[in-house]
C-alpha cells in the first residue's frame, strides 16, 4: 500500500469517527467532547503543515513577517468548520491594524487560546519562544522561517538582560509580539487571572513600545476539560487601549504589571457577565498579582 493510499484511508476513517461521535453526542454528551477534541487535533495538524509551507513561500517573497498571521487565519476558519467554535473580536478602534510595533498580551485559559490567536492575530506579529527551540526539527524551522522573536533562556541572571535581544529585534524589524504574562494556562471555571510574570513588561519598556491588552471572556461554558465539556460557541475578546511605556524605567515594571493585570481582570469579568447574562464579583487577588522573581524562567510562557 502506498503512502498516499494509507493517508487516504486514515483520513477517511478519522473523519468517519468524528462524524459518528458528533451524531452520538445527542445521546451521550461526552461524545461531543471527544468529537471536537479529535476535530481540533486534526485541524491543528493540517494548519501546521500549511503554515510550514506558507512560511517558505512567504520568506522567498520577502513577506515572512505575515507568515504567522496567515497560519492563524487558516486555523480560525478550519476550526469554525470542524468544531463550531470561534472568537468574536471586539476592536472598535482597530488597534490590531494600526498599533505597530507593540507587545500584545492576553489571558491564558486553555489550549483553545491557540484558536483565539487564530481569530485576532495581527499582521507583522509573532509569538515569542525560547532560543533553544530554534534547534528543534520542524517546529524550530517553522518558527525561524515565520519570524518568531527568540529569547535567550541561557541568561538566567536577570529578566531585563534576557529580553534585551528580543527588544532589539522588535525595534529593528518593527515586529510586534504576543505573550501570555500568566506564563501558563489557568483552566479556571470562573473569570480569574494567575499572577503576572514581568517578562512582557520588561520587553515593552526596553523596546519603548506600547502594551496592548487583549482579554477573552471566561469560556468554561464552551471548554472545561475537567468535566469533559467541549461545545460549539462564540467567545467575545476585547482589545483594550494601548498602554504607553515611553519614559518608563525598569523600576516601574512592577506597578505597570500590577495595574495592567487589574485592568484586564475587570474587563474579563465584564465580558463574562455579558456571556452569562448575570452579575459576577471581581475575584480578590492575593498580594499585588505579580510574580517577584528576576530569573528568565519567570518571564517565558509555556
Amino acid at each position: 500500500m502506498s503512502f498516499f493510499s494509507a493517508l487516504t484511508y486514515f483520513l477517511g476513517g478519522y473523519t468517519a469517527l468524528v462524524i459518528a461521535l458528533y451524531m452520538l453526542s445527542a445521546l451521550v454528551p461526552v461524545a461531543g467532547f471527544a468529537a471536537r477534541s479529535l476535530a481540533a487535533y486534526i485541524s491543528l495538524i493540517i494548519c501546521a503543515i500549511y503554515g510550514a509551507l506558507a512560511s517558505i513561500v512567504l520568506r522567498v517573497l520577502g513577506y515572512e513577517q505575515i507568515a504567522q498571521w496567515a497560519t492563524a487565519r487558516a486555523f480560525k476558519y478550519v476550526m469554525a468548520l470542524t468544531t463550531g467554535v470561534t472568537f468574536e473580536i471586539i476592536d472598535p478602534n482597530h488597534y490590531l491594524e494600526t498599533v505597530r510595533p507593540a507587545v500584545f498580551i492576553g489571558n491564558h485559559q486553555t489550549e483553545l487560546d491557540v484558536l483565539m490567536l487564530g481569530c485576532m492575530f495581527p499582521k507583522y506579529c509573532s509569538v515569542t519562544a525560547k532560543k533553544s527551540l530554534k534547534k528543534v526539527p520542524f517546529l524550530g524551522w517553522f518558527m525561524t522561517l515565520s519570524g518568531t522573536v527568540f529569547i535567550d533562556r541561557k541568561n538566567t541572571k536577570d529578566a531585563r538582560e534576557a529580553m534585551a535581544g528580543a527588544a532589539a529585534e522588535i525595534q529593528k524589524r518593527k515586529q510586534s509580539v504576543y505573550m501570555f504574562p500568566e506564563g501558563t494556562r489557568s483552566y479556571a471555571k470562573e473569570p480569574e487571572l494567575l499572577p503576572f510574570k514581568k517578562g512582557a513588561f520588561h520587553l515593552a519598556v526596553q523596546a519603548g513600545v506600547p502594551i496592548v491588552p487583549v482579554v477573552a471572556a471566561n469560556y468554561s461554558h464552551v471548554l472545561y476539560i475537567k468535566n469533559f465539556v467541549f461545545r460549539s460557541g462564540k467567545i467575545p475578546v476585547k482589545v483594550l487601549d494601548p498602554i504607553p511605556t515611553a519614559g518608563l524605567k525598569p523600576e516601574d515594571v512592577d506597578e505597570l504589571a500590577r495595574a495592567t493585570r487589574e485592568l484586564m481582570l475587570k474587563e474579563m469579568v465584564t465580558l463574562t457577565e455579558r456571556v452569562r447574562n448575570e452579575p459576577i464579583a471581581v475575584p480578590a487577588t492575593s498580594g499585588d498579582g505579580v510574580v517577584h522573581a528576576s530569573g528568565v524562567d519567570a518571564t517565558l510562557s509555556r
